[in-house]
Formats: structure tokens, C-alpha cells, sequence
């Protein structure tokens, strides 16, 4: 399988999406009651367009109102969270960080079609010819960042040169980690070479915020200067940002690919409330909810509003810290594991209308094994507690939540579960979505809400679970574990690699590192009179493609 360029042409093949057959991605893709549901290139991983003006039309599945695009106007959006930073390196280019912002002021490399192609968008290939042990990546002649000055090979090396170094503390340096180098070969082409082999690479830059180039001239000036006023070369540019209120942007007249965006403007708010984000869409309070509530997506069909969804495998889950008492005791992690009931919890969350994932991969996966993840067990549970506590380590720890509805209730309702245990102990804790960064790189914390869901498994589990890996927020050691998230790496058949990723789950389930509690669903919750509703990667809306009927 080929992937193709904004002119059609053959480029480089994806070896990782050559084994995800055409027939799981389309069941994967669950499209909510759309005005339009053409799946014409639209995808889990990539709901978008390829670059090139007119060309995008005829490649991309659309949710929202017919009809031709509709220039000017401003949409108000709603976000899950407000970013601490707008610098790459510290960004998270998916829903539950406000993705949509990245790619309003960095715009993206490159997204993937619903046939597992990557469609290329600032990049005009990303080419391996040795297996994924090193890759070039062409970008297209003539982009320039929004000050004028270009984005070029050197502009990407800088970049991609942060996300691997460790004192940037990087959301993505699991990712970033993956390069052993970067050298630049001429103005639009840069050469990465791999730790080891990654054919999947793609994968990694598509999901993660690799994806966004920023000026390094105006990163160069620090995070303080940045924020205020951040360079990129995606379809707008930032007005104003009054912190806990409101990010203003405004079209990019340099944007590449005109007459995107179609919009004049975005003003983007961060609202941790699950029904206020709803209820403020049903009333024409905004134009779109940026939401992974499973509640939200079903008062938004019932509405008949405008909801598009992206649905994966793996999903969120319960971190627990392996590094440190009491989770460093594999007896209290099976404790927590089997003291927990995760429908109660999935009621009190999300009134019931979340998926609670009884497998690592959904049944419609060519991957799928049926190797439970969790299996309540109270009589197990409160044994295990008694024993530890007989030894003197009665079980302690603080659950870290996030300032959501969905985060502190689940928190809330597990340390309500765990209160009918004795010789247990739960207390909450709950910080700003800003201490994300710190939080996951100095791993100060005992449960903390993680993720790891994924069309491909390949990166995203390796840099999940795998041993050593600084994404690995468990900080589980398993040679075992690591060696199937290896061989599953390199494998080329699905046979060989259903054998290696049902041993990652056998290994999970016995190890009890974490617990999912839910399939992500991450949708993009609209008025009726709003039209380009793409998503691609994590739930990450396409900005560049919004338009509103007027």
C-alpha cells in the first residue's frame, strides 16, 4: 500500500497500516448522527484534507451542514482544557488539550485517510527505505510562518531536535526519543535517523504535537515571550490570550493552502464542565464543544445537533505509579484492581454511557484477543489489603485529578468505592490541567489519569508500557512486556502480531500497572449551521476546515 501526495502522486508506504486492513478502519470510524457521512477520506486517525486548495474536497469525510464552504465569520469553541503553553514541545495535539489550537497556529505535517494513507499536508513525503531505521521528510517548496520568514528543513530539525531533549520536559519525549538524530539535507529536506527501527513513525508524528513547526527564531526567545506572541504557519495567528478566559486568532493571510481557512477568526475557551459545554452549544452559546463525554455525545445527537466521532482502541486509564509505595507492591496494585468496580464507576461518570473496555482491542480489530483486562473481585481485594497491612504497609495513596467534571468524579467515586475496604486509604487531590508537563515528567504522583488508545498500537503502546519509556507513567519494568511490544513493533503479518500484542495484554492484566475505565469517544459537538467538521490523530479538529452557514 502506497501512500499519496496532495497531487496524488505514490510516496511512501506505511508498513504499519499496510497490516490494518481497509475493513477495521471503517468499522473503527463510528460517525454520529452527521448531516453528512460520506466516508470518502476521512478517518479515526485523520479526519482531514490533503493540502492544495480544491483538491481537499474530493479526499476528506465532512460532518456538519451541506453545502460549499461559506467564507468569513468567527466560531466560538469550547475546549476540554486551557493549554500551559502554546510552545510545541510542551502542547498536546489531541482533544483533551486543546489540539485545535496547534493546528489553528502550526497547521500539520501530514494526517492519514481512512485507507491507512498518509495524506500530506505542509510535508510532501515522508519516505523510509530501510525499514523505519531512519526516514526523509520533503516538505513543500515555499511555506513561510506568518512573520514571513520560512519554514524550511532546518526550521523542522530545530523542532524535532526539543521534543528529544529531556530538560524541555516534552509531552511527547517518549516520541521525540525515538530519533537518534536529524540532519539537514537541503532546504526542504531533513534526514531522521532512528534509535532503532520504527516503521510506524508517521504514526507518532500524526499523534503527537511533532506535527506542529513553530519559528525557532521566536522560540529562541523564550516560553514567556513565546506565549505571548507564538510564530507558526498554520491557518491563523494568535490576537490575544487572556489566561482562564478566552484565546482570540485570526486568519493567516500566509496560510499555504488558501482559500482556507475559511473562517475570519476562532475564539477559543477552555470549559472543564461537561453540561455546560453542552448545554452552551444547545443554546447558541458557541459553535462547537471540543468533548470526549459520552453523555455530552448522546444529548448532542438527541438534539440533533451536528457530532462527529472518532473511535479507537485502548482508551483512558488509571495510572498507577510503580516507582514508589504502595504501588511499588504488585499485592497492592492487584488489590486496587480487584477492589474496584468499574460499571459502578462508568454510572457515576458518565450516567452509563461509557464504554468500559473489557479487552485492549475492540472486537471489529484483526488484533482482538479475548484476555480480560479487569475482573472485580471484593473478597480478593479486602485479602490482599489485610495482608499488607500485617506486614505494616497498609495501603495509602492520593489520587491526582484533573480539574474536569469527568476527572474528579471518577476520582471521587473510586476513593467512595474503596471507603467500604478496611485497611485502605484514598485521598484526593485535584490540580489545573497546567501541571500535566510536571506531572508527567517528574512522575510525583500515585494514580493519575493517563491514556493510551490508538488505531495502530505502534508507537503508542510501546511508549506507554515499554521498559525505560519516559511516557511510561506507570513506570512498570517487565522484560517480558517490553519484548512483545517489540516483536509487535517488527512484525509484518497480523498473525505474528495478534501473538505479540496478546501477550502485551496477558502481561498487562497480570502485572496490574493501571486500569482502563474507558474507550475514548472523541467528538466535535456542533450547531446545525456549522460545516468541515475533521478530525484526526486524538480527537484533533481541523480548524482550517470549519466553516459556518450564514
Amino acid at each position: 500500500m502506497s501512500a499519496t501526495s496532495g497531487d496524488g502522486r505514490d510516496a511512501v508506504a506505511r508498513p504499519d497500516i499496510d497490516v490494518l486492513h481497509h475493513s477495521e478502519r471503517q468499522q473503527m470510524l463510528r460517525r454520529t448522527r452527521t448531516a453528512v457521512a460520506a466516508i470518502v477520506g476521512g478517518a479515526v486517525l485523520a479526519l482531514g484534507a490533503c493540502g492544495g486548495g480544491s483538491d481537499t474536497a474530493d479526499t476528506t469525510s465532512t460532518s456538519g451542514v451541506t453545502g460549499q464552504p461559506v467564507a468569513g465569520g468567527e466560531a466560538r469553541i469550547l475546549a476540554l482544557s486551557e493549554p500551559s503553553s502554546l510552545d510545541p514541545v510542551v502542547s498536546g495535539n489531541n482533544a483533551v488539550i486543546a489540539g485545535v489550537i496547534g493546528n489553528a497556529l502550526y497547521g500539520s505535517l501530514m494526517i492519514d485517510d481512512a485507507d491507512g494513507k498518509v495524506v500530506y499536508r505542509m510535508a510532501e513525503s515522508f519516505e523510509t527505505t530501510d525499514k523505519g531505521a531512519s526516514f526523509t521528510l520533503k516538505l513543500r517548496a515555499g511555506l513561510v510562518f506568518s512573520d514571513g520568514t520560512p519554514l524550511d528543513a532546518a526550521a523542522v530539525k530545530f523542532n524535532w531536535d526539543r521534543f528529544r531533549d529531556p530538560a524541555n520536559r516534552s509531552t511527547y519525549l517518549a516520541d521525540g526519543s525515538l530519533i537518534a538524530s536529524t540532519e539537514v539535507v537541503d532546504d526542504v529536506t531533513l534526514k531522521a535517523t532512528m534509535v532503532s527501527p520504527v516503521p510506524s513513525f508517521a504514526g507518532a508524528i500524526i499523534n503527537s504535537s511533532l506535527n506542529w513547526i513553530a519559528s525557532p527564531d521566536a522560540l529562541k526567545k523564550g516560553q514567556a515571550e513565546f506565549d505571548k506572541n507564538p510564530v507558526g504557519a498554520g491557518p491563523f495567528k494568535l490576537a490575544s490570550w487572556t489566561r482562564q478566559a478566552e484565546l482570540r486568532l485570526v486568519k493567516n493571510p500566509k496560510y499555504y493552502d488558501a482559500p482556507k481557512p475559511y473562517l475570519d477568526s476562532l475564539v477559543v475557551r477552555a470549559v472543564t464542565d461537561a453540561g455546560q459545554r453542552i448545554n452552551t452549544v444547545t443554546s447558541g452559546g458557541a459553535d462547537i464543544a471540543i468533548d470526549s463525554n459520552p453523555v455530552n455525545i448522546d444529548k448532542g445527537n438527541s438534539a440533533d445537533l451536528n457530532v462527529n466521532v472518532a473511535a479507537l482502541n485502548g482508551g483512558f486509564f488509571m495510572a498507577l505509579n510503580t516507582r514508589r509505595a504502595p504501588f511499588n507492591d504488585i499485592r497492592a496494585r492487584q488489590a486496587f484492581n480487584a477492589a474496584i468496580d468499574l460499571d459502578a464507576a462508568n454510572l457515576a461518570v458518565y450516567n452509563g454511557t461509557g464504554e468500559v473496555p473489557e479487552t485492549l482491542f475492540t472486537k471489529d480489530s484483526p488484533l482482538y484477543a479475548d484476555v480480560p483486562l479487569h475482573k472485580t473481585d471484593k473478597a480478593r481485594a479486602q485479602q490482599l489489603f489485610d495482608e499488607l497491612a500485617a506486614e505494616g504497609k497498609p495501603v495509602t495513596f492520593t489520587f491526582t485529578s484533573f480539574a474536569s467534571t469527568e476527572n474528579r468524579t471518577l476520582a471521587e467515586n473510586i476513593q467512595a468505592q474503596l471507603s467500604s475496604y478496611k485497611n485502605v486509604k484514598v485521598e484526593v487531590k485535584v490540580v489545573d490541567y497546567a501541571e500535566v508537563p510536571k506531572l508527567r515528567s517528574t512522575y510525583d504522583f500515585d494514580i493519575l489519569v493517563s491514556s493510551a488508545f490508538f488505531t495502530n498500537p505502534d508507537p503508542r503502546l510501546t511508549t506507554a508500557f515499554a521498559s525505560g519509556s519516559a511516557a511510561n507513567l506507570s513506570g512498570i519494568e517487565d522484560k517480558a512486556l517490553t519484548d512483545a511490544l517489540a516483536a509487535g513493533r517488527v512484525a509484518t503479518t497480523d498473525a505474528e502480531r495478534k501473538t505479540a500484542y496478546t501477550t502485551v495484554q496477558k502481561r498487562l492484566a497480570e502485572l496490574s500497572p493501571l486500569v482502563f475505565y474507558t474507550r475514548p469517544n472523541f467528538a466535535a459537538i456542533a450547531g446545525t449551521d456549522v460545516g468541515g467538521l475533521h478530525q484526526y490523530g486524538s480527537g484533533s479538529l481541523l480548524p482550517e476546515e470549519v466553516w459556518i452557514k450564514k
